[in-house]
């Protein structure tokens, strides 16, 4: 996406080197988390144990936020505690030491406070490091105030702190973190009014929590440690749980491939009595089955082929001998009464047909044997396609069918047989005019530089939804008691599927009832191609153009 154009050059060059960065950095963060993306969705061990990880993660974390946050409150609670029962006593003391003084102006009162400030602080506090003690009188400005140590406590004791002791003479304690002596420090600061018979004073006794703290944080350490010691314990009994359930399944998976390859003899070993090991038994019971159920198949397919192999090649001998004496009595019709000579043209049709039908499955058997081979040589389409429509001209002249060819001017080479490329034509247009309704049949051809295509489209009777996939079956038929013209055996369509396999294309069906069909063949260009794409749609463009 380009800079618009009103913005300054600066500004465009710098978005330019920007998505040049970008996409850079969206290169390798894709090159890096392929692998993950590619692991997440492929093991099933990786998902419970990262899942796991994030739930234990999250169950520990808050319970190690809760214990640290309760353990730190508790801490606070007792400090809090000591601290009161402290200032409790000291202002008890000092309102004995003030109680000597009935006015605020005696001369001995600020020696008084100041030999008070020194008293409590040495007295009760004496090894304490960082305590502080102050002796104020907010509303006698002629006092001034005493805090010992000798430090600035503006930013310990606030005016909020001030106004709640001085003014409405309560107790009042809040937690400050100021910088006293160069170090940053947090305190505990409790404020109480001292009475005395002129009003009264204000005494702010300010402890450190550094104790407190490190306890706090000690315990916030040791939590985290375990919870992390915790999660990776959690993941690794994950892994090695999900590992029991995830490793049979791995090998099930893996004999179930070596299965489908064609070594049926694979099984699973059976360990213990267990759910796992029930699950291996049934699995190779299953395979066991599955085993004697494919050599069964195997072998009544092996009889089946070998059985219409047989009775084709068996066949061949007296339909020889039936078809020369056959030959000879449709050659002599002419002398013969009329009933007789309509015999001998419909015993010559019928062994045509039979004759055909033997073909057919000998080539079904080559098929199905395996012994089927593509003679693949350099060959033009075009006079393919021209040969099939003459030979079947007379056919579709008769049912009143119009064929239409739609072919490339210039000549299509691929490496094809001809042989097998032509009857899969002559299959397709044949049933194309037996099934035309006498409406005209298009035969089309295209080509690009892997694939060619052709189709043949009629505007008959249709295909009903489903049918596309039936109709290359052996033997199946759409309209069973409809009349037939070109006397087929059922095996045509069959057959040119397995031409169409066999050169690595495709053979497809569309077809609508009551607006015809299309049959499409697609054969690659060059032999062993794989196919991607078809020159032409399946579903025949006139179509098309009425759905939308």
């Amino acid at each position: 996406m380009r800079a618009p154009a009103w913005l300054p050059q600066p500004v465009r060059r710098a978005l330019r080197v920007v998505r040049r960065y970008w996409r850079v950095i969206a290169l390798r963060l894709e090159r890096y988390t392929t692998p993950v993306r590619r692991s997440w969705r492929r093991s099933l061990q990786v998902r419970v144990v990262t899942l796991t990880l994030v739930a234990s993660s999250l169950l520990v974390g808050t319970f190690g936020w809760f214990i640290a946050d309760r353990s730190a409150d508790i801490l606070l609670n007792r400090a809090q505690d000591e601290v009161a029962a402290s200032v409790t006593r000291k202002v008890d003391w000092a309102a004995q030491q003030l109680s000597v003084h009935p006015q605020a102006y005696d001369a001995g009162l600020p020696a008084t406070i100041s030999d008070t400030a020194n008293a409590l602080y040495d007295g009760e506090q004496a090894g304490d490091t960082g305590t502080l003690v102050s002796l104020r009188a907010e509303h006698f400005s002629a006092l001034r105030p005493q805090t010992i140590p000798t430090v600035d406590t503006t930013e310990l004791i606030t005016p909020e702190l001030i106004h709640t002791v001085a003014d409405d003479a309560k107790v009042a304690w809040q937690i400050r973190t100021a910088e006293v002596d160069g170090r940053l420090t947090k305190y505990l600061v409790f404020g109480s009014p001292v009475p005395a018979q002129f009003g009264h004073l204000e005494l702010y006794y300010m402890v450190p929590l550094t104790t407190e703290n490190a306890a706090a944080n000690q315990i916030r350490t040791m939590v985290l440690v375990t919870g992390l010691a915790l999660v990776i314990l959690l993941g690794v009994v994950a892994g090695l749980v999900t590992r029991l359930v995830v490793t049979p399944v791995r090998v099930a998976a893996r004999t179930a491939q070596r299965l489908s390859a064609g070594l049926l003899d694979q099984r699973m070993r059976v360990d213990g009595e267990d759910d796992l090991a029930m699950l291996a038994a049934a699995f190779n019971q299953m395979a066991a089955n599955l085993q004697r159920q494919i050599v069964r198949l195997e072998e009544m397919s092996r009889l089946q082929r070998r059985f219409t192999s047989d009775v084709s090649h068996e066949l061949r001998t007296p339909l020889t001998t039936v078809r020369m004496a056959a030959d000879l009595i449709f050659s002599e019709r002419e002398d013969f009464d009329p009933a007789v000579a309509r015999s001998a043209e419909l015993l010559q049709a019928e062994l045509d047909r039979f004759e055909g039908l033997l073909t057919d499955l000998l080539e079904i058997s080559r098929f199905d044997a395996g012994f089927a081979a593509l003679d693949a040589e350099h060959t033009d389409l075009v006079p393919i396609v021209q040969r099939v429509t003459e030979r079947l001209t007379g056919l579709a002249e008769r049912v009143g069918v119009e064929l239409e060819l739609r072919l490339p001017d210039s000549p299509v080479i691929a490496e094809v047989d001809p042989r097998r490329v032509e009857r899969v034509l002559r299959n397709l247009v044949g049933n194309a005019v037996e099934h035309g309704e006498a409406r005209p049949v298009q035969i089309t051809m295209a080509t690009d530089d892997a694939a060619v295509a052709i189709t043949v489209r009629d505007h008959g009777i249709g295909l009903k939804p489903g049918e596309e996939r039936l109709v290359f079956n052996r033997f199946w038929r759409a309209d069973p008691s409809r009349a037939r013209q070109t006397g087929g055996t059922g095996l045509g369509l069959s057959i040119s599927a397995e031409d169409a396999r066999l050169h690595g294309g495709w053979l497809e069906a569309w077809g609508s009832p009551g607006e015809g069909a299309q049959f499409r063949l697609t054969l690659p260009v060059r032999a062993g191609d794989r196919l991607v794409a078809a020159p032409l749609p399946l579903i025949p463009r006139d179509r098309t153009a009425e759905v939308s």
